[in-house]
């Protein structure tokens, strides 16, 4: 059954302050093979005119796609996500996420459509500190595959 797109428009609440931690970046850092000396050395970020190292610019998936999980679980819409696969991911940043920073996403459901028997739904997630300062625009796209036939 496609999902219902009465649903685009729809914002879900901010989710509770995430605190984005020095290890926490590291460890993404590492993870991805990322040895930019900024996601590590406070000194160096520092010398690039950050207050603190900052994350690479993909560590605010994790947060934005945990947030989409209101989406996701919402009965209403009706998601199967036995059958969901990731189709994209995109990132408009107004400045890096920094260690220290206690970031919120509120999720939109920004478009629903179909195709060839594919249900696929983009989720913005605006991300903004604990100031209400934006910090980074995120856009996930998720594949509904269509049940396969009998």
């Amino acid at each position: 059954m496609a999902l219902d797109q009465s649903f685009v428009g729809r914002t879900y609440p901010p989710t509770a302050p995430y605190e984005v931690g020095r290890e926490k970046i590291r460890e993404f850092a590492e993870a991805i093979g990322d040895a930019n000396p900024a996601y590590t050395d406070q000194e160096a970020a520092k010398a690039l005119g950050h207050p603190d190292v900052v994350a690479p610019p993909t560590f605010v998936f994790a947060i934005a796609f945990k947030a989409a999980g209101q989406v996701i679980e919402d009965p209403q819409l009706g998601l199967d996500y036995s059958r969901v696969v990731h189709g994209d991911q995109k990132f408009v940043y107004t400045r890096p996420v920094r260690a220290g920073d206690r970031l919120s996403v509120t999720s939109t459901i920004e478009a629903i459509k179909s195709l060839a028997g594919n249900d696929i739904m983009d989720i913005r997630g605006e991300v903004h500190d604990e100031t209400g300062e934006h910090v980074v625009t995120t856009w996930i796209k998720l594949v509904a595959r269509a049940p396969e036939e009998a």
